[in-house]
């Protein structure tokens, strides 16, 4: 038993560590490379690169907050939560998938709170529009935690239909 949850302790800091990785390693070759507001094409206007410095949250939120709030609110806060669903992670799931998941969400959570930390904001760049379709700016560390949320959704679907399968 003690050697599972130290294996799981080693995949899940390698994968947390992995999503960190990616999403630094972007925003520096961003912060480095693009001006602020600069617009690149990638694929038409579908896929376009530029920089936002985001002071907030999703979508700006708290922006304006003082810097106090804004530590409690963006840092601590987040921080105490991701090191409560590692734990989960590590000794709760029940699933690969679920691990997975989580690992995805607390590696994208630490990739934005690195950022306040250093930065105070969190350097969004890229944007995607389909047709009427389209996201905010965005990071690779938003990426992590929507994968990491959809994989949750999924499992928590798969779950469900075995559980009516099985009634």
């Amino acid at each position: 038993m003690k050697r599972t949850i130290w294996l799981k302790i080693i995949l899940g800091l390698l994968l947390v560590i992995a999503n960190v990785s990616c999403d630094q390693i972007t925003k520096k070759h961003v912060r480095k490379n693009i001006n602020t507001h600069e617009y690149i094409e990638v694929l038409n206007t579908n896929f376009v690169l530029t920089k936002i410095e985001n002071t907030g949250a999703a979508l700006s939120f708290g922006q304006h907050f003082s810097p106090t709030i804004k530590l409690i609110i963006f840092q601590l806060v987040p921080l105490i939560v991701l090191l409560g669903l590692f734990y989960y992670a590590i000794h709760k799931t029940d699933t690969n998938l679920k691990f997975v998941a989580l690992t995805f969400i607390i590696g994208g959570g630490i990739g934005n709170i690195i950022d306040r930390v250093l930065y105070s904001s969190v350097t969004d760049f890229m944007y995607i529009e389909i047709g009427s379709l389209h996201t905010g700016i965005f990071n690779m560390a938003d990426v992590s935690v929507t994968l990491g949320g959809i994989t949750l959704l999924l499992q928590w679907f798969i779950s469900s239909r075995k559980n009516l399968a099985a009634s």
